[in-house]
Formats: structure tokens, sequence, C-alpha cells
């Protein structure tokens, strides 16, 4: 884990808006996406449904050169490409596509450690169908993206770069 927020690319993640913006390390917006966080609002407990909060970082990149709609479980491909009619086959699936962005807490007590580990939580910033809706809670806890927009930014995104949700 980082001592401290490294200079360069930062990701904010703003609940209330339901936006992701991506400021380079001038503070200049580089970018601004639509996403979908925890239906359950914000929150730090394993189990909740919800979406951390505080500072966090990239601590994993996976999916670099899969195919959109690339299907993961347990993040790793699992040779399906999404399509409606699997959509259909596999109603109770929470759709893990494309890209994923791992995140890990940086505060201790707070998104780190016993009971609150966004990482441990498998707290992501990762594709979901594009049929699902964006600016709207939906999740189960992750940020999730439209496919094009989470191939952006994972292009741009390196590992350890600083997410701080709000």
């Amino acid at each position: 884990m980082p001592d401290s927020i490294p200079p360069g690319v930062i990701l904010s993640v703003d609940i209330a808006s339901q936006s992701l913006t991506l400021t380079n390390q001038g503070g200049e917006i580089v970018a601004r996406y639509p996403v979908s966080t925890g239906l359950n609002g914000p929150g730090q407990a394993d189990g909740s449904g919800c979406t951390p909060l505080g500072d966090h970082y990239v601590r994993a990149r996976i999916g670099a050169g899969e195919p959109v709609n690339t299907v993961f479980r347990g993040r790793r491909p699992t040779g399906e490409v999404y399509s409606p009619g699997l959509a259909e086959a596999y109603p109770e699936r929470d759709w893990i596509l494309t890209r994923i962005l791992w995140l890990c807490g940086c505060e201790w007590g707070q998104n780190r450690g016993p009971g609150v580990d966004t990482f441990r939580r498998y707290i992501y910033i990762h594709g979901t169908p594009d049929s699902e809706p964006m600016g709207v809670a939906r999740s189960h806890g992750c940020i999730r993206m439209r496919n094009a927009d989470i191939v952006e930014l994972f292009d741009r995104v390196p590992a350890g770069t600083h997410v701080r949700i709000s």
C-alpha cells in the first residue's frame, strides 16, 4: 500500500451524482463518466452491499487485452462473452465485464482492516452490461461503468492510482 497519495492521476467517485472524474496531476479534469454505485448506499461493512467511502488506490488491473464484454468470475475470464442470450440463461448473475480495477483502502479502520476491508470485500471499478442504467445506484457495492468507458479509463490508469470515494 502506498504510504501517501502519489502524485499523478486521481479518480474521484461522487456517490451523490453517480459520476467518476479523472483528473491529471495538475488538477485538470481529463474525463468524467457516469457510474452506478451500491444500491444500499455508501458504507464500509463486510456483507453490506454498500460502496465504501474514503481514500483508496488501484491495487490490481485485470483484463488487459480481453475483448469487450468478456465475463469475469473470481477475477478470471470465464471464456464467455456477454450477450442478451447469456443474460437470459443466467438472470441471477451480477455481471462483471470487460475490465476490473480492484480497489484497496488506505484508511485503517475505515476501509482497511477487519470488518471493513475494501480489498477483501472485492470492491472493483468494472464494466457492466450496456443495458444497465448509469447514474442510478444499482450495484452490489462496486462501481459499475459502461464497457467503452471502462476500457478508456483502464488504459489511462496505472496500478497505484489514487481513488477518492465520497
